[in-house]
């Protein structure tokens, strides 16, 4: 590693945009999935959210290798970290979105269950498995 690899330079923060075909619809789903508090723009064509009370919530960025080549627009995905796996699954669902994969053994021995949003944006709900 090069002296300036932990040199981040000017940033001052990290931000996702998400494309999507309804961003008022996507934008009400992952208000409330994440709980923003702070909303700005129609969805003509933006809707930024922001002022979450999640204390990190960009945390980390994983580079994941995957068998299959590139087939969308985007591949990077979101994983939302829970205290309680399944209640967390039953909320998300409640607010409209989809399981594609029950909880499997993750990156790092943490659960992972794949979902997608409303409009088919695949994220992650991971936990660590429960002791025992």
């Amino acid at each position: 590693m090069d002296d300036n690899a932990s040199d981040a330079g000017t940033i001052t923060a990290i931000g996702l945009t998400m494309d999507c075909s309804d961003a008022v619809r996507i934008a009400d789903f992952w208000q409330a999935a994440i709980g923003f508090t702070k909303r700005v723009g129609d969805g003509n064509p933006y809707v930024t959210l922001s002022e979450s009370p999640v204390g990190r919530p960009l945390n980390h960025l994983t580079i994941q290798r995957v068998p299959e080549a590139k087939q969308v627009k985007n591949r990077a995905h979101l994983d939302l970290f829970a205290r309680d796996h399944e209640a967390e699954v039953t909320r998300l669902e409640a607010l409209g979105a989809t399981v594609l994969g029950r909880p499997g053994g993750g990156h790092l021995g943490f659960l992972a269950t794949v979902m997608a949003d409303p409009e088919g944006h695949e994220f992650c709900v991971v936990s660590r498995p429960p002791a025992g």
